[in-house]
C-alpha cells in the first residue's frame, strides 16, 4: 500500500463528518433546524439549538462522493444563523414559544407544569420552527432527566481530559478517529470504562447525569458526537461549548474559566439534591475553578479528579497548594497520571463498582501493552 493512502482516506472520511449535518436538507438549501440534545429535571427542562440559512446545492454536483461532502463543507463555513425565528418546544404537554437571537441561536427554558414519566431517563422534545418566507419545519431531539435513582451529578471537561486537544495530538487524534481503530485509540487510556462506571454507579444501574463542557465552539458539536460514540463513551448532553462568532461589539469568545464557572454553578442549582464530582486537567485552570466551586458549595462536592497532562514542577506545587486548601472540606483534590487512579479513588468512596474498577484497569493495562 502506498504511504499516502491511509492519508487520502483520512481526508476523505474527516470531509464526510464535516459534511454530514448537511445532508438533512438533501441539497435543497433554504432553513435548517439543528438542535443539541438537551437536559433538565422534573421541575424544568433546557434545550439549545440553531436555525441556519444556507445555500442549495447545485444541480452538477452528484449526490454522493467526494465532490459532495466537499461542496457541502463549502455550503457549511457559509451558511449563516437566522435571526427572528419563531420557535415552539413542546416535552409531553409543556410548551414553549420564543424567537432565535441576532446569530439564529436559542436557548430554551421551559418550566415543567405536567410531571414527565418517571420510568424513561430520555424524553423527547418536539421542535416546530417559522420563518418568514420559509416553510415551517418539524424535529425533535432527546432531552435528559435523570431517573429518581440517580445519587450523583458528573461534571467533566473534555479538552485533555477525555481527548488529547494539543496541536500535535490532535492531528493525531483525527487521524486515529478517522483511520485506525477508533474504539480505542481516540481518547485517554480507560476513560470510556471510567466514565461507564460512573454513569452505572456501585449498583451499575444508577443512570447518573454525565455533562461535558468544551472550551470549542459550537460548529464542532457533530465531531464531539462521533468522537464521543466511536469511544463508546456514555452520551451526555455535551452541551456547553462556546459560541465563538466574531463582531464589532464581541471580538473574541468567552474566556473558557468563567464559562465553565457559571455551568456548573447552573447545573449545581438545577440538581440540586445531588453530590457532585468535578473532572478536568492540570494544563489550564480546572483546578482553580473547581476548587472556587468547592468552597461556593460546602459539602456539595466529593472529589475533583485532574488528569495531569504534563509534568511541570511548578504546575504541580500549585496544584498541591490548592489541595491544601481543601484540607477542612468534605472534597479530596486528586491528580492523578492515569484513569486508574482516579477509578481507585471513586471505588474507595463507594461511586463505582469492583467490576467498573476491574475494567479501568483492563482498559488501561492493554493500552500500556498495545500503546499503538
Amino acid at each position: 500500500m502506498a504511504w499516502y493512502r491511509p492519508w487520502v482516506s483520512f481526508a476523505k472520511r474527516l470531509t464526510h463528518v464535516i459534511a454530514k449535518p448537511m445532508k438533512r436538507d438533501s441539497g435543497r438549501g433554504g432553513m435548517v433546524v439543528h438542535p443539541y440534545r438537551g437536559y433538565g429535571s422534573q421541575q424544568e427542562i433546557f434545550v439549545m439549538g440553531r436555525v441556519f440559512r444556507q445555500a442549495a446545492l447545485g444541480r452538477a454536483i452528484p449526490r454522493r462522493g467526494m465532490l459532495r461532502d466537499t461542496a457541502d463543507v463549502a455550503r457549511r463555513i457559509f451558511r449563516r444563523g437566522l435571526p427572528d425565528a419563531q420557535i415552539e418546544i413542546r416535552v409531553g404537554d409543556n410548551q414553549l414559544c420564543m424567537t432565535t437571537d441576532r446569530d439564529g441561536y436559542f436557548d430554551a427554558h421551559l418550566p415543567i407544569s405536567s410531571t414527565l414519566p418517571v420510568d424513561v431517563s430520555w424524553h423527547r422534545a418536539d421542535i416546530l420552527v417559522h420563518a418568514k418566507g420559509q416553510a415551517p419545519i418539524r424535529t425533535s431531539v432527546e432531552v435528559y432527566v435523570p431517573p429518581p435513582e440517580a445519587d450523583l451529578l458528573v461534571i467533566s471537561d473534555i479538552d485533555d481530559t477525555v481527548m488529547f486537544t494539543g496541536v500535535a495530538e490532535k492531528l493525531k487524534m483525527l487521524y486515529r478517529l478517522f483511520v485506525r481503530k477508533p474504539h480505542r485509540r481516540t481518547a485517554f487510556p480507560g476513560v470510556a470504562a471510567l466514565y461507564q462506571a460512573l454513569y452505572r454507579g456501585k449498583s451499575e444501574k444508577a443512570e447518573r447525569p454525565i455533562l461535558y463542557v468544551s472550551r470549542g465552539p459550537w460548529a464542532i458539536y457533530e465531531m464531539l458526537e462521533t468522537f464521543f460514540q466511536l469511544n463508546r463513551i456514555p452520551v451526555g448532553p455535551i452541551l456547553f461549548l462556546r459560541e465563538w462568532g466574531i463582531s464589532l461589539r464581541k471580538p473574541w469568545p468567552r474566556r473558557a474559566e468563567a464559562h465553565k464557572r457559571d455551568l456548573i454553578d447552573r447545573m449545581l442549582t438545577l440538581y440540586s439534591d445531588m453530590p457532585c464530582i468535578l473532572i478536568g486537567d492540570s494544563g489550564q485552570h480546572d483546578p482553580e475553578v473547581y476548587t472556587e466551586v468547592v468552597k461556593a458549595y460546602p459539602g456539595r462536592i466529593k472529589a475533583i479528579y485532574i488528569r495531569r497532562v504534563d509534568k511541570d514542577p511548578k504546575r504541580e506545587e500549585a496544584i498541591q497548594r490548592l489541595r491544601d486548601e481543601l484540607v477542612d472540606t468534605e472534597c479530596e483534590l486528586v491528580l492523578a497520571a492515569d484513569s486508574v487512579l482516579i477509578a481507585e479513588h471513586a471505588y474507595a468512596q463507594g461511586d463505582i463498582s469492583a467490576r467498573g474498577l476491574q475494567a479501568v484497569q483492563r482498559d488501561v493495562e492493554a493500552h500500556r501493552n498495545d500503546p499503538d
